[in-house]
């Protein structure tokens, strides 16, 4: 229009490696694979990073985003199919994650191989493309460990979820190149009371499946990704049972479909890309997975591998929201400067890029610690980083929305996506209630696990005033937890955790990352030099660690 000039306007984002430019996961790959395996791992990466800053990607997750899954429960003769229709673009996201490795191929290569510290590497990258398909491809990988409590269906189902063939469509999975699993716990009157369920697996011997068959009856109230070629589902095998866990197929071994009708597909605040339903068993066959009355117990290595990718998943959203703040303030000038170099914006860019530092570098320790076998340790760190990178991503990612002002708040930029899916891992696999109260229940009950995490805690002491006091106050309440009576200590879970969050989190940032980002973390997490929003950093350590805040935010020219 001729009635002005356009000036002041920040050039498109993207054109960059994602995965080279985020020093935290690179190096976290330098440090924690082998030699013999990093320059393979750290090309097929690059590669993997280039593609995810490509506008062809960005592209991708535009249509997948706006072009929502279609449910189909008839075909045109009037058949019951149960089938969801997804955009080209999905498929396009589905088969890159897959063919990088982002299932299950992990749990093929030995241990110590680094193959989960690759893989989480891969994952932090390609989740900032577009998160809602990240869903599938997260469940196929964290559906191996529950499976092996059963190896004959590990054996079968095993090479087909570690494929990096993408092979959509409903078929018998011995004539498939690949294969993707969901999973079905959540009921309607249970939510994640999952001894609350209802479904009823009867045993019926001689099915169409390997191993001891059942029938199951009942329905589940979330079940993201129906159109998965498998399933693990909790049903009880009478009604005053504890659940057990069952693999159920959509498609039988003779070919048959099985009875898995979708009711409707749910409508989502964000995750939009992602087909969730509500589903029906009626007579459907499933295969016993582990022992009977021991659901939980199985599925639960699932849901750990699950809340892993979930702290993941939730670093990449940081920095993704991080990357394009720091883009929009380095090009973009206000009041006689550009917006970076404005103080007040520089004490808002360098608090967030501590958060995701220290997000990132807890999320690849875990996945480090999943290669070297450390159980103790992943089984209660993960669970307190699942509960506190979670719950941060979504006022990290409004702050960050908010440096672009009104242009972070319209859908062709991105971060609007980003902020409608923050929420999501929060909720995902346990809210932060059930979070908290599991880590208590692993303090109780596995006290080597917090053993293990004090442990990695403690490595850095000695080197920051601060975090050693904070170790002491958090090792003192730990030790004091049982002179409290049961209201006490549940009450006290969420401060409990975040205490050992931020310990454990102070810890990583001074063994690995730069001094003075390491020493404003501390100081501002854990001592009293900062105030309750994103942004207020005492001026000195803005000071202190800004410039080298920003350039490690920085990912686009």
């Amino acid at each position: 229009m001729p009635t002005h000039e356009v000036t002041n306007q920040v050039p498109p984002y993207g054109g960059h490696d994602v995965f080279t430019s985020d020093p935290v996961v690179a190096q976290g790959v330098e440090r924690w694979v082998p030699s013999e395996h990093l320059a393979g791992a750290t090309s097929d990466l690059a590669a993997l990073g280039r593609l995810a800053g490509s506008a062809g990607a960005a592209e991708l997750a535009d249509r997948a985003h706006r072009n929502t899954p279609r449910l189909v429960t008839h075909d045109r003769w009037g058949h019951r199919i149960d089938e969801v229709e997804f955009d080209p673009a999905w498929h396009d996201l589905m088969g890159h994650a897959t063919s990088a490795g982002l299932t299950a191929v992990p749990w093929t290569r030995p241990q110590g191989s680094g193959a989960h510290v690759t893989r989480a590497a891969g994952f932090l990258t390609w989740s900032q493309v577009e998160p809602g398909h990240i869903c599938p491809i997260t469940m196929t990988n964290a559906a191996v460990p529950a499976l092996r409590h059963s190896p004959e269906l590990a054996e079968r189902w095993t090479p087909k979820l570690a494929s990096r063939d993408y092979d959509f469509g409903l078929r018998e999975v011995g004539t498939k190149a690949g294969a993707i699993a969901g999973m079905g716990m959540t009921e309607k009157q249970g939510g994640s009371d999952v001894r609350a369920n209802s479904t009823l697996a009867v045993r019926t011997p001689g099915g169409p499946l390997t191993g001891d068959t059942y029938r199951l009856t009942g329905h589940k109230w979330f079940c993201s990704a129906p159109m998965s070629d498998v399933f693990l589902v909790l049903a009880k095998t009478a009604e005053d049972a504890p659940p057990s866990c069952f693999l159920v197929p959509r498609v039988l071994e003779d070919g048959t479909r099985n009875p898995f009708a979708l009711q409707r597909l749910k409508d989502k605040l964000g995750d939009r890309s992602n087909a969730s339903s509500e589903i029906e068993l009626d007579g459907t066959w499933g295969s016993l997975v582990g022992e009977e009355g021991r659901g939980v117990r199985t599925i639960i290595d699932m849901v750990s591998a699950t809340r892993l990718d979930c702290v993941l998943g939730s670093a990449g959203t940081m920095r993704a929201a991080l990357t394009r703040a720091v883009h929009h303030t380095r090009h973009r000038r206000a009041f006689g400067a550009l917006l970076v170099d404005q103080p007040l914006m520089r004490n808002v860019l360098t608090d967030l890029a501590l958060e995701s530092e220290a997000a990132s570098l807890l999320g690849m320790r875990l996945a480090h610690a999943v290669d070297e076998g450390e159980t103790e340790l992943t089984r209660l760190g993960v669970a307190v980083g699942k509960y506190w990178v979670c719950k941060r991503t979504s006022p990290f990612v409004a702050e960050a929305l908010e440096c672009l002002g009104g242009n972070g708040y319209v859908e062709e930029n991105g971060m609007a996506r980003l902020y409608r899916q923050a929420p999501l891992n929060s909720i995902w696999e346990g809210s932060g209630n059930v979070n908290a109260l599991d880590v208590l229940r692993a303090i109780g009950r596995e006290p080597a696990s917090l053993m293990a995490l004090l442990k990695e805690a403690s490595v850095a002491r000695g080197r920051l005033t601060t975090l050693d006091t904070a170790l002491d106050e958090v090792e003192r309440d730990c030790a004091g937890l049982g002179a409290l009576d049961g209201v006490e200590v549940a009450t006290g879970a969420r401060r409990l955790v975040e205490r050992l969050a931020l310990t454990l989190q102070g810890s990583l940032m001074v063994l690995h990352s730069p001094a003075d980002l390491a020493e404003a973390f501390v100081e501002s997490r854990l001592g009293r030099a900062k105030g309750e929003s994103f942004g207020t950093l005492d001026t000195g350590l803005v000071t202190l660690a800004g410039a080298t805040a920003v350039d490690r935010a920085t990912a686009t020219a």
